[in-house]
């Protein structure tokens, strides 16, 4: 099992550093370019695999580095709204356009323009929604006694 154990640790550590060398990005590698890396790598079995770790390749520090040119330039394509300023640029052309008036109409870029409480307060458009369900709910209301009434009275006399 020893003996099997002296093969294999060189042979996984040899796999780690070429499969390392190959998915660093070239301007990380240090000293020779990234071909001839991969060629001590494979060559020299047990000393190329811990040169390249020990030497071949910039390391990343604990400290507060600054990120590699690859990773500097990224950004990903999802950005909260708040620091979205393209959003926040479209926010404000929605707030100017909704108090512009078009073409003859005060209220046209108004989202209830058509409706007839466009031109209430909130306050008051809240009051005539609220008046309007409660018709609403009493005229269901009137539409059930009178199915319960008529059905309960159909089968009295039956």
């Amino acid at each position: 099992m020893l003996r099997a154990l002296m093969y294999l640790l060189p042979l996984a550590l040899t796999i780690y550093a070429f499969i390392d060398c190959l998915n660093t990005p070239e301007d990380e590698v240090k000293h020779l370019p990234k071909v001839a890396w991969v060629f001590i790598i494979l060559l020299f079995w047990i000393v190329g695999p811990i040169v390249w770790l020990a030497a071949g390749r910039k390391r990343a520090s604990s400290g507060g580095r600054a990120p590699s040119e690859w990773h500097r330039g990224r950004r990903s394509t999802w950005v909260a709204p708040d620091d979205n300023p393209d959003f926040l640029k479209s926010l404000k052309d929605e707030k100017t356009d909704a108090g512009k008036p078009d073409a003859g109409k005060p209220d046209a870029g108004k989202p209830d323009a058509g409706k007839p409480e466009a031109g209430k307060s909130d306050a008051a458009k809240d009051e005539s929604a609220l008046k309007d369900w409660e018709a609403d709910l009493r005229r269901r209301e009137e539409e059930i006694e009178r199915r319960e009434g008529g059905a309960g009275s159909g089968d009295a006399s039956s």
